[in-house]
């Protein structure tokens, strides 16, 4: 479990840690800052094409292999971010980074292959708490490298902290995919299995829109704080951080729960939670109470319903075919990062200083809604086919 957070940390670490260098990378490469911030969206994409194809590659070849591989691919490429003087180079290995992905959406699997799913949702559930301290610590960690060494020392301590987390894998992880495909055609076939699969779909949906939320906040949360409310940039990152420690929260409540409730009802609760901050932040702000509380009070109900409904709609998206639980990882893990993205674009889309807040909280609520919706779903196919009272309860 220590190996699996830790993959699960560096997979994080990898997106934001040096975020406090951006602009000084822009002036060493003497490049626009839209050119050196492609490291940040072009990241994104590969990992979601990764994810697609590293799930269907662990089904088949087993998990240790491609975890090991990936955390090779992103040493080199971590080295390789460090020695640039490029910054088309430096982006080329910057994509090459992605393959850390493995770590996140295998990490899962590994979960899921070991035990059941409600025992992995609880399991999961402390993995997540990583995903929530690694984002906060991360560009703390990594402006100070900046500023005492230079942006390049982040790159330096990716090529390390890979290095060591590889020799971990290497002496600390098992095969775990006991069953692998004997071979893509077998595999591929089993495919429509799952793509049939209402649940599943139900499971991912969920997950992909109470993440969007949180994207959503991402995105508007510094255009609302700073024109409506006056908050500085130093108290922003304070304020932004309340959502990730609602979702740390919440994730420390799936590892104590998960195991003795349904993975529908944990997703509910998750969902309620979220949907009743969101709603009662709205009507407050709808009436003119604009201020800290009634918005990041809200928003911190939407970290813990994150913490509560994720482990659980993880565990059950890979239960529903455990024998292809790397490609449910990878198509769960990239349809999410793709409703976040898109998400992410029609909030700063919409959002103006005048109708921030409302347009915010509300894009907020309505992804959370859905998310609600995609769990009642999952619930009732249960309720009809009588699982709801079986050993895992799926």
């Amino acid at each position: 479990m220590i190996t699996l957070v830790l993959l699960t940390a560096l997979s994080v670490l990898s997106l934001n840690m040096f975020l406090p260098s951006l602009p000084g990378m822009a002036a060493d490469f003497k490049a626009d800052y839209a050119l050196v911030n492609l490291s940040i969206a072009g990241y994104l994409a590969i990992t979601a094409v990764l994810q697609v194809i590293m799930g269907p590659l662990s089904d088949r070849y087993g998990r240790r292999p491609v975890l090991l591989a990936g955390l090779a691919i992103f040493v080199v490429a971590s080295l390789g971010c460090a020695l640039a003087t490029d910054v088309w180079v430096f982006l080329a290995f910057r994509i090459l980074q992605g393959a850390i992905i493995a770590g996140a959406a295998l990490s899962r699997a590994v979960i899921r292959d070991m035990v059941p799913a409600q025992e992995a949702a609880s399991l999961m559930g402390y993995v997540s708490m990583a995903m929530a301290v690694a984002p906060m610590l991360g560009p703390m960690f990594g402006g100070a490298l900046d500023a005492i060494f230079g942006w390049r020392a982040n790159f330096l301590a990716f090529t390390g902290l890979g290095a060591i987390l590889l020799l971990l894998c290497w002496a600390d992880l098992g095969e775990t995919n006991k069953d692998p495909s004997e071979t893509f055609a077998r595999q591929f076939r089993s495919y429509p299995e799952l793509f049939r699969s209402r649940r599943f779909w139900g499971y991912s949906l969920c997950m992909a829109f109470s993440t969007a939320a949180f994207y959503s906040f991402l995105s508007g949360a510094p255009l609302v704080a700073q024109t409506m409310l006056g908050v500085s940039s130093a108290e922003l990152g304070l304020y932004i951080g309340s959502i990730t420690g609602g979702f740390f929260f919440g994730s420390f409540l799936s590892g104590r729960f998960a195991k003795r409730h349904t993975l529908t009802g944990m997703m509910l609760a998750g969902r309620i939670v979220a949907c009743s901050g969101l709603l009662i932040g709205l009507a407050f702000i709808a009436s003119g109470t604009v201020n800290l509380f009634t918005l990041f009070g809200a928003t911190l109900c939407v970290g813990i319903g994150n913490g509560l409904t994720m482990p659980s709609s993880n565990a059950g998206a890979l239960s529903v075919r455990p024998q292809l639980a790397g490609s449910a990882s990878g198509l769960s893990g990239a349809l999410t990062v793709g409703v976040g993205a898109i998400f992410t674009s029609i909030t700063g889309a919409i959002l103006t200083p005048e109708n921030g807040a409302v347009a915010l909280v509300g894009m907020m609520l309505f992804c959370s809604a859905v998310g609600l919706l995609a769990a009642l779903s999952v619930r009732q196919i249960d309720r009809r086919e009588g699982l709801l009272n079986t050993p895992d309860r799926i």
